[in-house]
């Protein structure tokens, strides 16, 4: 029986391995930088209840700057027609 050593690996079956190991590294790194910003983010709303400041109020300013005009302005009108049928206006 060969063993592994013994055995010369053909140069793309090599490439392969060495290209999806970089992959797999690469990936990795970035859920690391992931973890440091979500750590990162977290302190931040940290700081801020602690300034007296409401974290779901900035959640929900954060998620709405993210969208468009046009997008907000609709889901602000549903969200309006929806609690004036419910009598809440």
């Amino acid at each position: 029986m060969a063993t592994s050593a013994a055995v010369q690996e053909e140069p793309a079956t090599k490439f392969a391995k060495d290209q999806l190991r970089a992959i797999i590294e690469r990936i990795e790194r970035l859920e690391e930088e992931k973890k440091a910003i979500s750590d990162d983010i977290r302190d931040v709303y940290a700081e801020a209840k602690g300034n007296g400041y409401d974290v779901k109020a900035l959640r929900t300013i954060v998620r709405m700057r993210k969208q468009d005009a046009d997008e907000r302005a609709e889901q602000e009108s549903i969200l309006e027609t929806y609690l004036q049928a419910l009598g809440m206006l």
